[in-house]
């Protein structure tokens, strides 16, 4: 059973209040270094997946992609990212990640950001993306760093006043599901190591084009708690190019 709690009324309404979903990609610390990653999108066909409130298939617009889909499991999500959209060359479908099923080389760029940590096999993702894109087309996607998923608990270790001491990591190696506390109770993620996002990539016919594990965007830096994500990688950001 594929997990949607973003249509949960109590997460929703807690997530719209994160300031990536009132600030959009400027507010967002890592999208300094996805953006950068994204290929020339003028004229290209573009997927995104776990497109929530639309702001990459609007910035994708704002490029002069010639079309742009975004996939969401969240009828929440989606009527908002309609909301904020007006525009006939951007699509949006409700389905899950996992249940996509577009032609054969159709999309010029696949790109997801924060999603795939919610999908129970990346491998099967890999395929389905690959199926759909142009030779040489462009995947790029970020999720939450296995360091940041390897523990259920997804929290610092605090000292006797309250201030991070440090970042635990535990089970790494033991791929599979967690039930973390994100906004709400029993969020169902997936832990899986950094050489499987990177082999899972490989074996599907992938050539690996940029590994990142970005710093937050300077700008955001007077943000509560933003120093401290300085102390370990809470994305992993990775590119990579249909052969």
């Amino acid at each position: 059973m594929k997990q949607n709690k973003y249509d949960d009324s109590a997460f929703f309404a807690a997530y719209k209040e994160m300031p990536r979903s009132i600030g959009g990609l400027g507010a967002a610390g890592e999208w300094h270094e996805f953006k950068a990653l994204l290929p020339d999108l003028q004229g290209k066909s573009v997927l995104d997946l776990g497109c929530g409130f639309g702001w990459h298939c609007r910035y994708a617009r704002e490029q002069h992609a010639a079309e742009v889909v975004g996939v969401d499991i969240s009828a929440k999500m989606l009527e908002s990212a309609r909301e904020q959209t007006d525009d006939p060359a951007i699509t949006y479908l409700q389905a899950p990640i996992e249940d996509i099923d577009f032609p054969d080389g159709h999309f010029d760029v696949v790109l997801s950001s924060l999603a795939f940590h919610y999908v129970q096999s990346f491998d099967a993702v890999c395929q389905k993306v690959h199926s759909c894109l142009k030779q040489g087309g462009t995947f790029v996607f970020s999720v939450e760093h296995p360091i940041f998923t390897s523990r259920p608990e997804q929290e610092w270790i605090l000292d006797d006043q309250g201030s991070p001491l440090y970042w635990p990591v535990d089970h790494y190696q033991d791929e599979g599901v967690r039930n973390t506390a994100f906004l709400t109770d029993h969020v169902i993620k997936y832990h899986r190591t950094l050489s499987t996002y990177i082999n899972d990539l490989i074996r599907t016919g992938f050539a690996i084009t940029a590994v990142r594990e970005p710093l937050p965007d300077p700008k955001l830096m007077h943000h509560p708690g933003m120093k401290d994500e300085t102390r370990r990688p809470m994305f992993l950001i990775l590119s990579a190019e249909k052969k």
